[in-house]
């Protein structure tokens, strides 16, 4: 992922089985998504469905890092502690 560039995440669930099962899920889902993912990416827009989502963002300028690899390699530990940090909720 490139500094400045616009991205499509998106994910769903297992077997196609929800993510979201009530209002509450959807918030927690996007307060970890920001707590974890808010100093690297933009969000231009999202779309949060029961089974899937879309995020629709432009990673930001980051300063002082080492290079390249290394954004790529922060957004994506990033990315996998968020959707662990999630699942591991919803598993409870």
């Amino acid at each position: 992922m490139q500094p400045g560039y616009f991205y499509h995440v998106y994910n769903r669930g297992n077997n196609r089985e929800k993510l979201f099962y009530k209002k509450e899920n959807y918030i927690y889902f996007l307060k970890k998504y920001d707590y974890y993912l808010y100093d690297y990416l933009e969000t231009q827009a999202y779309c949060l469905l029961p089974n899937h989502f879309h995020l629709l963002v432009r990673v930001r300028e980051i300063k002082d890092l080492p290079g390249q690899e290394y954004v790529e390699g922060l957004i994506s530990r990033h990315f996998s502690n968020f959707f662990n940090c999630y699942a591991k909720a919803i598993n409870r």
